[in-house]
C-alpha cells in the first residue's frame, strides 16, 4: 500500500493508495522496503531544480488489521532559492481489517525546524456507509465522510481484488489523515495484467508476483476542481508491494525506486 509524500508543501498518497467491508481475495505480505527518491523532470516554470531523498517503508499486520509505517526525507532545490529544503516525514497508522475503524500520526519537519503533527481517529458505519474524521492534533477539526469511503489499506486491496476480476478503472472516496481535510477521490486507470519478471526474483521472492500498471488521480477534498492534485502510476503487485513509483505533479515528477525489500512478521492469531 502507498501512503503520503510531501515535496514542497503538496501531498501525495503512496501506500496510497492504496470496498468498504473486509479485505477480499488480495493475499497481502506484510513487507518492509526502502526506496530510492530522484527527479526525473521539472519544467522549466516548475522552480523545481532538484529532488533527492529516501523512504522507508513498512505495511505490517496485527490479528486485528493492518499497520503503515513511513519514514522519508528529501531534499528539494528551488531556482530561487540558494538552499535546499529538506523535508523529513514520519507516518504512523492502523487499519482494522473490516475497514471500518482507523487511527493516524503524522508528523513533518523542514529543515529540521517547524514541527507540524496530524494526528486522530476515523470510523465508518459499516461497509458502504460513512462516518466521521476526527482530529486530535490539530483540535477540533471534525469532517463527514461520505458513504462509500474507504480507508488506504481497503483500498490497495481492493484495486487488487478489481484488477484481478479484470476492471480496467475504479473511482472510490479515500480518506487517509495526512492533510486537515476530508476524504478526496481518486481515480484509477488499471492497465493489462504484467507477469512475474524472473529477473526481478533475483531481488526478492517478494517482487516476484504479477501485477498491473496503475494511474492514480488524486482530486482536492472539496471537488471543485477538475484538476487532480497529482497523479501517481506505479506497478502493483498482487501482493500488495509497489516495484515502482512516478508521482507526477504536472510540472514537476519524483520517481520512487524499490532498492530493498524484505518480509516483515505475520502475526500468530
Amino acid at each position: 500500500m502507498i501512503e503520503r509524500l510531501l515535496p514542497a508543501g503538496r501531498p501525495v498518497t503512496l501506500a496510497l493508495l492504496l470496498c468498504a467491508g473486509p479485505a477480499g481475495a488480495a493475499d497481502i505480505m506484510p513487507h518492509q522496503a526502502l526506496y530510492t527518491m530522484t527527479l526525473i523532470r521539472a519544467g522549466s516554470d516548475s522552480g523545481v531544480t532538484a529532488a533527492h531523498g529516501t523512504m522507508a517503508y513498512k505495511w505490517g499486520e496485527t490479528c486485528g488489521g493492518w499497520t503503515i509505517e513511513q519514514n522519508y526525507r528529501l531534499v528539494m532545490g528551488y531556482a530561487d532559492s540558494s538552499s535546499d529544503v529538506a523535508i523529513t516525514s514520519n507516518f504512523v497508522t492502523w487499519e482494522s481489517k473490516d475497514g471500518l475503524q482507523y487511527r493516524f500520526n503524522q508528523n513533518e519537519t523542514r529543515n529540521d525546524t517547524g514541527d507540524e503533527e496530524i494526528r486522530g481517529v476515523a470510523r465508518l458505519e459499516g461497509p458502504g456507509q460513512g462516518g466521521v474524521a476526527i482530529f486530535e492534533k490539530p483540535a477540533g477539526k471534525r469532517f463527514v465522510l461520505p458513504p462509500g469511503t474507504l480507508f488506504p489499506s481497503a483500498h490497495t486491496i481492493l484495486l487488487i481484488d478489481r484488477a484481478k476480476a479484470g476492471d480496467t478503472f475504479i473511482a472510490r472516496q479515500v480518506f487517509d489523515g495526512t492533510t486537515v481535510s476530508g476524504a478526496a477521490l481518486v481515480s484509477t486507470v488499471i492497465g493489462p495484467k504484467i507477469e512475474p519478471d524472473a529477473a526481478a526474483a533475483t531481488q526478492s521472492p517478494l517482487v516476484n508476483h504479477s501485477g498491473w500498471r496503475m494511474r492514480l488521480a488524486f482530486f482536492p477534498a472539496d471537488q471543485q476542481d477538475e484538476t487532480p492534485d497529482y497523479e501517481l502510476g506505479m506497478l502493483l503487485l498482487d501482493n500488495g508491494v509497489s516495484r515502482d513509483m512516478v508521482i507526477d505533479y504536472g510540472d514537476y515528477a519524483i520517481r520512487a525506486k524499490l532498492d530493498d525489500i524484505e518480509p516483515a512478521e505475520k502475526p500468530r492469531c
